[in-house]
């Protein structure tokens, strides 16, 4: 297994590991949406690749912070395949999120993991993160 960046290529596999997070009918746009990731300098997602084959990736943020000497990251999507969890790749891809946060002068990482998914809470407590205070959002329309 190599832990590598997204390429454009990968949107197929993305789409399938994204399914089995819910987030359905993504083949429609997911090809732009990489291409949209590949090019933000603030951004980068790696994969966990075996034989060709995405088992894992991860989605990081680097977010500049005005009034705080550290910025911070952000992991927007992390899904390792239902066939490969509790195989250590995910504690892997996320040691290198960790990584690459510190390397780009961030003193923290946050993630938002919806309430239904436990055992994806018990991972992130495993890697020693904390819940923090409220997190609110608006739709927009």
């Amino acid at each position: 297994m190599i832990i590598r960046e997204l390429k454009s290529g990968d949107a197929p596999q993305i789409t399938v590991l994204l399914n089995q997070l819910g987030y359905t009918n993504t083949d429609e746009f997911i090809e732009e949406k990489i291409a949209t990731l590949l090019e933000d300098p603030n951004e980068i997602t790696l994969v966990a690749d075996e034989n060709d084959q995405i088992i894992a990736f991860i989605s990081i943020h680097f977010i500049p912070q005005i009034a705080l000497k550290g910025d911070f990251a952000r992991i927007s999507y992390f899904c390792v395949d239902k066939n490969h969890r509790s195989s250590g790749v995910g504690k892997l891809l996320e040691e290198y999120c960790e990584k690459a946060s510190i390397t780009r002068n961030c003193d923290r990482i946050e993630v938002h993991c919806h309430s239904r998914r436990e055992k994806a809470h018990a991972f992130y407590y495993r890697q020693e993160y904390v819940e923090s205070a409220k997190y609110l959002i608006k739709l927009l329309k």
